[in-house]
Order: C-alpha cells, then structure tokens, then sequence
C-alpha cells in the first residue's frame, strides 16, 4: 500500500516508518521496558535487557530521544543521576508492543 504521492519520500508505506522507528533488535524491548514503569534509570533498564551493552543502549536510547519516543532527565549530582520515561508520543506504541507481546505468548 503505497500512501505517499511524493517520489522522493524515504518511506513507501506507514508500516516502513514505524518498523525503523521500532524496529531492531533492541528499541521494542526498550519501549516495553519503560512501558512497565513510570520512570527507570539507566541501571534498570540494563538489567531488564539480557544481552545489551553499554554502548548499544546508550546509543538506542539517543535514538529513541531524538525521535521523541522517550525523555531523558539528567540530575547534576553526584553520583550522576540520568532517569528515562515514555513521552506521550511513547505511550501510543503501547498497544503495538501489548498485541506483539500476546502474539509471542501465543505463538512461542
């Protein structure tokens, strides 16, 4: 289904544009672990997710940030206190993640 006019768009179809916004190995369980909580620092979700590291969460969370999927607070203190949260934007990938996590449970 292609729903853009425009030629030169980067994205033929709606599925396309959410798929690089969430896609990847690590942006979904990103998403669904702040989904689970109100607010989680940056220890929290590392644990929650066996297998990143550091440098790949750091690098995910950027990206979700810079989409507007997530806010970032940093507190100057020591130690340093950094604490992340779905933004209103976020919250509606929700139920995307709520149906692709019924479909796993059925399906697994």
């Amino acid at each position: 289904m292609i729903i853009d006019n425009d030629t030169t768009s980067k994205y033929r179809c709606p599925v396309e544009y959410t798929l690089e916004v969430i896609g990847g190995k690590w942006k979904s369980l990103i998403l669904w672990c702040l989904a689970q909580g109100e607010v989680k620092r940056y220890g929290e979700i590392k644990r929650n997710i066996n297998g990143i590291t550091h440098k790949m969460l750091s690098q995910q969370l950027k990206d979700l940030e810079s989409q507007g999927l997530i806010h970032r607070e940093q507190y100057n203190q020591v130690p340093p206190k950094v604490e992340y949260w779905l933004t209103e934007k976020g919250k509606t990938l929700v139920p995307i993640l709520e149906a692709m996590c019924q479909w796993g449970s059925e399906y697994m």
